[in-house]
């Protein structure tokens, strides 16, 4: 994690380390627990940690039964309570700050995250700007017929679909039989294209994703840029995993942002308080830089 870092300011380094931090946690978390649902069913296992499958553990199966729920009074095949449970406390937390879920929790976008290391080291600065603006403004809706089309078939069918080619099932369950061969296609084909594009499986494919983009329509906390200061480095810009031109916005309301904070930080934005978290509507302003640092 230093060397990442190692040459940044310290100030900076304690910052962006806080995600980080939180994302290495989780997706070491995940992994045990999934570790220990295989060695429970040969009746080993790691005593006081759970071992839930890896659906109980995903909000997004919360979504796709929600029909059954609504209709039938019950949970598709797979899915749990915990689910369901996990999916409202995320829907809040969005509503509040946008989608820090996919940036900071999502194991999947971590993974993604973490193979982009490799790409931005052997593309320089070509990384993440191999698929032209165009086209990335066409593909980045391809995630919502995605979520459309699992949220109708799964509806229709009662049968969890998404399973079939879940990336997130297939990277933490690959040894298991229950993995099917297209989910560790798709799993290897966003492994790959990771090199090129920062979280290419967020930007165009994600389902779940493409449901809490919404909240940035709407959230409490909004990252705001301050024109009156704003020295149009476009450094914010530059930064931005999703691709998105935050230096020529005042509000960033984009259904791409995951809330990762990168482009509020003085790596980006060497003017203090031009990026900013705003709680709206009282229009209480303050720099995330001091967020992070309580």
């Amino acid at each position: 994690m230093s060397k990442l870092f190692k040459n940044q300011p310290k100030t900076l380094q304690k910052k962006l380390s806080i995600r980080h931090y939180v994302q290495f946690f989780f997706f070491a978390l995940i992994g045990l627990i999934a570790i220990n649902h295989t060695l429970v069913e040969t009746g080993a296992g790691i005593p006081f940690l759970s071992d839930a499958s890896l659906h109980a553990l995903c909000p997004f199966g919360g979504v796709v039964t929600l029909y059954n729920l609504a209709t039938l009074g019950t949970f598709i095949q797979k899915i749990h309570m915990s689910s369901s449970i996990l999916m409202i406390l995320i829907f809040i937390l969005a509503i509040l700050v946008g989608p820090v879920f996919c940036s900071f929790v999502c194991p999947l976008g971590s993974f993604q995250e973490f193979l982009g290391k490799i790409g931005k080291t052997l593309f320089k600065k070509r990384y993440n700007h191999f698929i032209p603006q165009k086209v990335h403004d066409v593909l980045k809706y391809l995630r919502y017929v995605v979520l459309i089309l699992v949220v109708y078939v799964t509806a229709k069918s009662g049968y969890l679909m998404f399973a079939d080619i879940d990336p997130y099932n297939a990277l933490f369950s690959f040894w298991s039989d229950e993995v099917s061969v297209k989910a560790l296609i798709v799993l290897g084909i966003t492994a790959i294209l990771s090199l090129f594009v920062e979280r290419p499986w967020c930007k165009y494919a994600c389902p779940y994703g493409a449901l809490l983009g919404l909240s940035n329509k709407v959230r409490i906390f909004k990252i705001k840029r301050v024109e009156a200061t704003c020295v149009s480095c476009n450094k914010c810009t530059t930064v931005c995993p999703m691709n998105i031109d935050v230096a020529n916005k005042t509000t960033v309301t984009d259904l791409q942002c995951i809330s990762c904070m990168a482009c509020t930080s003085e790596e980006s934005c060497p003017v203090p308080e031009t990026v900013t978290l705003t709680l709206e509507p009282l229009n209480i302003k303050k720099p995330v830089s001091a967020n992070l640092n309580q």
